[in-house]
């Protein structure tokens, strides 16, 4: 049975965080638990190497237009984005016509379960042109998708 690695070309991921998760670890420990950002990251980095990742970087930004941009520029650099647009998930129609506009999949990325929080988090305007989202699960949840993006890489 051939591992996952040896069936790809590349692997280049690119995890994009939106506002305030640079805050995580202490921002409502409660609902997003005590890691921090560079934790989540590190942690991702370490998976990716052993899934085989050829390349995996990240961008925490605050900015919807910085997010816009590098989504727009994954075109052609990136195999996979992995998304947790936070905030910017429930309104950013900016977002969510710069991932339908570029053919890299995106898999959409919360810490929390989204469905089960406040009312106006319940809708994603990113979710229709999104491959997939996963949410609720904390760090898992990121972890599952970088699991998910590489599988399909292989697939593909």
């Amino acid at each position: 049975m051939s591992s996952i690695t040896d069936e790809v070309n590349t692997k280049r991921i690119l995890v994009l965080h939106g506002p305030n998760l640079n805050l995580l670890g202490t921002r409502e420990p409660e609902i997003y638990g005590t890691l921090t950002l560079n934790e989540i990251n590190e942690t991702l980095k370490t998976r990716a190497k052993e899934l085989g990742a050829d390349e995996i970087n990240f961008l925490q930004s605050n900015f919807e237009g910085e997010l816009v941009e590098a989504i727009q520029k994954a075109r052609g650099r990136y195999d996979f984005i992995l998304l947790n647009a936070a905030a910017l998930t429930h309104y950013s129609v900016a977002l969510r016509d710069a991932i339908a506009a570029i053919p890299v999949p995106v898999i959409e990325i919360h810490l929390s379960n989204i469905h089960k929080r406040e009312e106006f988090r319940h809708n994603s305007v990113i979710a229709p042109v999104v491959m997939g989202q996963i949410c609720g699960f904390g760090l898992d949840s990121y972890i599952a998708a970088l699991e998910i993006a590489i599988r399909k890489l292989v697939r593909s």
